[in-house]
């Protein structure tokens, strides 16, 4: 799997985010010029989404996953495919944009981006194929087998 069309692809969807957050910025600042308190409110969010946008495109700009090597432990770049009683999934180990879902090269399959700072990344992290995971969601424990990484 061509790991860097992930990250381009993963880069241009952060971008796309920080360009409609600040025209969504640019408009609510018109509105405030009337001095209407929730349009300061909004424009000051979307300017702050956009700062939080960009240093993600930014970290993207020097995130250069390499290839895994067989035996090592899940770490950041890594693709990992993990299961669970309701279904798998494939994850892509990235330092910023966890919640994206991205498309392989040609359509080829589904990746959904974690970050290590999220549950299930840090469940995965250091971890290797053939271990089981506990993950906290909705106030339940999700146990996820790790069943591949490259």
């Amino acid at each position: 799997m061509d790991k860097a069309f992930l990250v381009a692809q993963l880069s241009s969807r952060l971008q796309r985010m920080n360009d409609v957050a600040l025209r969504t910025a640019a408009d609510a600042g018109d509105d405030a010029k009337t001095g209407a308190q929730r349009a300061l409110n909004l424009a000051a969010a979307h300017a702050h989404r956009s700062a939080s946008t960009l240093a993600a495109v930014h970290a993207l700009d020097s995130f250069r996953p390499k290839p895994w090597v067989k035996g090592a432990p899940v770490g950041l770049g890594a693709l990992v495919e993990v299961e669970s009683d309701s279904g798998g999934r494939t994850l892509f180990l990235a330092p910023v944009g966890g919640g994206a879902e991205l498309e392989g090269p040609g359509g080829d399959g589904l990746f959904h981006v974690v970050t290590p700072t999220s549950p299930l990344g840090r469940a995965v992290m250091g971890k290797r194929p053939g271990a089981v995971v506990g993950v906290l969601v909705q106030g339940e424990v999700t146990e996820w087998t790790i069943t591949w990484v490259g």
